[in-house]
């Protein structure tokens, strides 16, 4: 890896292989919130047959398509979707899911997250990490001073920004060997060229 090129770590690696699982209809799922992972948002709906409109928070976004079933927060539980057909459509995604057949229904399904399991993650790339994976970690710099946790990261279009929540922010961004020095996602830690003053 040259200096300075940045590490993918959004929802899929590019190495990685989607996991399509069996659906039931009305299955609800009782997994812990850490065993999903947020892909997109229902933002709004499309044509009269059940069709919705999603943002997704892949990269590349049309990667979302590649996952079924769907899980959607419904009356406090986890309900799964079976994606019927889903494709890209204007820098976004459109979808029909099972059991939603009309523009009714669909509505009812709008502002809320898309989830995908754990398990339907294939296994990050060598070097790769998923966004999912970073959050948490504990982020120690250079001097041995801890500057406060991972608590989620951004796209800016040149590098993605990890922001660090501790006695204050930190916006540090995700360049290998040149800001993240080491990461280690069983240990719970990721060493940073970065004061604590900065």
């Amino acid at each position: 890896m040259s200096r300075g090129q940045s590490v993918a770590v959004h929802v899929r690696s590019w190495s990685a292989a989607p996991r399509r699982q069996r659906c039931y209809p009305d299955q609800i799922v009782s997994l812990a919130l850490t065993d999903f992972i947020l892909v997109g948002r229902i933002n709004g709906l499309f044509g009269t047959r059940g069709w919705v409109k999603v943002f997704s928070h892949t990269r590349p976004r049309d990667n979302l398509v590649d996952y079924s079933p769907w899980y959607l927060l419904t009356d406090g539980e986890w309900r799964a979707y079976e994606v019927i057909e889903a494709r890209r459509h204007h820098g976004g995604v459109i979808a029909h899911l099972a059991g939603i057949d009309d523009r009714d229904q669909a509505a009812s399904l709008v502002r809320r997250d898309v989830a995908i399991t754990r398990e339907q993650l294939g296994p990050a790339g060598h070097g790769d990490y998923y966004w999912a994976d970073l959050v948490g970690l504990k982020v120690i710099n250079r001097d041995g001073q801890e500057l406060g946790t991972v608590t989620g990261l951004m796209e800016t279009g040149a590098h993605d920004v990890m922001r660090i929540e501790g006695a204050r922010e930190y916006l540090i961004p995700y360049v290998r060997d040149v800001y993240v020095l080491s990461v280690d996602v069983a240990g719970g830690e990721m060493r940073v060229d970065w004061h604590s003053d900065d």
